[in-house]
């Protein structure tokens, strides 16, 4: 299976991917590392790795619609099957031949703190600002609405009465690096159909 991974800063996803493709627990190459900015610090594990990059800066383009097709002609290019985004915060329009071809993981349990403007540590004040006693994070297919696509995989944890937003994000990632690969590994063996908003996994 043929990934391209989309990037915006530290790269932590992109870097437990490698590791689990490493450790032969992801049935995946990494065939392309697409960075929203050239700042992206997560550019030198494709860098170690070997992986082509490419860099496509929104602000490079005048529109939304010129912006996604850019991004999607690089993976057409490189003939991948999924496309997933770790840690990639800009709104792609989906293309019909990429419908349930692109991921992202979201650290709450969508649909709850999911939307627009929830990501990164807004979501883990928003949780803990709310009192829940459960957050977590979701795998999703990609549609054009923020946060909307079907749901693969939910893992839940705790939230704490001690938690802060950088200690409830450590935990919520921790379950992100384990839940992701599962996402993905399950692609690989195909086990994962789509039934409008419904993904069902085989056995």
């Amino acid at each position: 299976m043929k990934l391209a991974v989309l990037i915006s800063g530290t790269g932590r996803t992109l870097h437990n991917m490698l590791e689990r493709i490493a450790d032969g627990k992801l049935s995946a190459e990494i065939v392309l590392v697409i960075a929203s900015t050239p700042n992206a610090k997560g550019l030198q594990y494709a860098e170690k790795a070997n992986i082509p990059i490419r860099i496509i800066e929104k602000n490079d383009f005048q529109t939304q619609e010129l912006f996604s097709d850019t991004i999607f002609a690089a993976c057409r290019e490189s003939k991948i099957d999924y496309a997933v985004m770790a840690g990639y915060v800009k709104l792609l329009t989906i293309p019909p031949d990429f419908e349930n071809r692109v991921l992202n993981i979201h650290p709450s349990l969508i649909p709850a703190f999911s939307g627009k403007g929830f990501y990164g540590s807004a979501v883990h004040e928003a949780v803990i600002k709310y009192g829940v006693k459960l957050s977590g994070c979701t795998v999703h297919f990609v549609n054009n609405i923020y946060d909307q696509g079907p749901v693969i995989i939910q893992k839940a944890v705790p939230v704490l009465e001690t938690d802060t937003p950088d200690i409830l994000n450590d935990r919520v990632f921790e379950m992100e690096c384990i839940a992701y690969p599962e996402a993905l590994q399950l692609l690989a063996e195909k086990r994962i159909t789509v039934e409008g908003r419904r993904v069902r996994i085989l056995s």
